[in-house]
């Protein structure tokens, strides 16, 4: 019995996708639930799992564009047993042939090697590949296009300099020696581009700064940080604390809490904020549902949660979608101060950067306190200055002063 692997549904906005890696090989058996592929769209990056136990074939190579609901294998269902043991028909002299010895045709490479083709302007037949049956891989063109260049930009390096014996080494060592590589954009980075330009042309955006005096959080976090542990089960980190200062200064300035729709006015009376999270295939800011209902350790818990998600590559559509608001951390990288760009619809977005020992003057006297900047970058159209100005002093306010959210004052 055949049993076809199809690309799931991903939601409605979502037509297609790359697809960016095969975790198993081309006749490797596989197990109920086990992870097959990565299909890389440009929202997310989502696996597809096995569906029962059998020996898989497949039919679509790693970097071609996909189709929701399109087949890219097949399984055999209940014939693992016979591959594990190897029951196959003795290989033919030419089946055992280096691979390097078959050259690949036009129709047999994949389309990462035909874009890479189109763009190098090298023909993949002159290559030897290193693929199954002797079709060249991506890998073998990059080695080939490094190779070229590196021939051409550096005619004296001296021909004695020992070549690698392993692949893969080889074609790292000729990408570090190459002046300039090209390669076209993710999906997901490609709509993270066309967002960025999105909230650049039809904003009116506007930063507005403050500074924020960190003593009374760190303290808080130094007194109660393993009794917190010890009851939650989690450490206490900074994000928590701004989270729900943003949701205190949103009821308090309720013109940040709202987004334009045309030339009608949507706000917002609920507070799922987003917070942005950096991955290896770019940013990504999931929603913190309800946090105007949930605790500091409530709080704390979802974005450890996120945070495995992310690592994983395991953040779903539904995760990104909803939020009212966003905070982003450049602290964590060493930001001492940026401008934050909208994440629309939303009309503001405050970043945070990084806490540094600073001189302050306090009662007449210069003493030093932890200090971090603070950006709100927020949309003229919808959000006037003095609410955008209004908007971070309350974020200081509650940051400075925690007993605040408690008070709601």
């Amino acid at each position: 019995m055949s049993l076809q692997v199809k690309i799931p549904p991903l939601g409605e906005s979502i037509a297609s996708g790359i697809l960016a890696k095969w975790h198993v090989a081309d006749g490797a058996s596989v197990k109920k639930g086990q992870a097959l592929f990565e299909l890389e769209t440009d929202k997310i990056t989502s696996e597809g799992t096995a569906e029962a136990d059998g020996v898989i074939t497949l039919a679509v190579p790693e970097g071609a564009e996909v189709k929701i609901g399109a087949t890219v294998a097949t399984i055999e269902v209940g014939a693992g047993a016979k591959a594990e043991t190897g029951d196959r028909k003795p290989e033919s002299p030419a089946a055992t042939a280096t691979p390097a010895s078959v050259p690949s045709s036009p129709s047999s490479v994949s389309p990462a090697v035909r874009r890479l083709a189109e763009e190098t302007k090298i023909d993949p037949a002159t290559i030897a590949g290193t693929g199954k049956a002797g079709r060249v891989t991506k890998g073998d063109m990059l080695a080939a296009a490094e190779a070229r260049g590196e021939r051409q930009e550096l005619p004296d390096r001296p021909a004695t300099t020992p070549a690698s014996t392993n692949p893969q080494s080889a074609i790292r060592d000729l990408q570090s020696t190459a002046r300039a590589t090209r390669r076209k954009l993710t999906p997901l980075r490609a709509k993270i581009a066309e967002r960025l330009v999105q909230a650049k042309n039809q904003t009116a955006m506007l930063t507005t700064f403050n500074e924020v005096d960190m003593s009374a959080v760190r303290d808080l976090r130094a007194r109660y940080q393993d009794d917190f542990l010890k009851r939650h089960g989690i450490k206490l980190g900074f994000m928590s604390f701004f989270v729900k200062a943003a949701v205190h200064a949103l009821r308090e300035v309720p013109a940040v809490n709202a987004s334009l729709d045309g030339d009608t006015i949507v706000q917002n009376n609920y507070y799922d904020i987003g917070v942005a999270v950096s991955t290896d295939r770019g940013l990504m800011v999931p929603t913190l549902r309800e946090c105007d209902t949930k605790g500091l350790a409530e709080i704390e818990r979802d974005l450890a949660a996120y945070a495995a998600k992310a690592r994983e590559g395991k953040i779903g559509l539904d995760d990104l979608q909803g939020g009212v608001f966003t905070i982003t951390n450049g602290g964590i990288f060493g930001s001492m101060l940026s401008t934050p760009i909208l994440n629309p619809p939303q009309c503001g977005i405050l970043g945070m950067h990084a806490i540094q020992d600073r001189p302050v003057a306090r009662d007449g006297q210069v003493v030093i306190r932890p200090m971090m900047y603070l950006a709100l970058s927020y949309d003229h159209r919808l959000v006037d200055g003095k609410e955008a100005v209004t908007f971070l002093v309350k974020i200081k306010q509650a940051i400075e002063d925690p007993a605040r959210l408690l008070l709601g004052v």
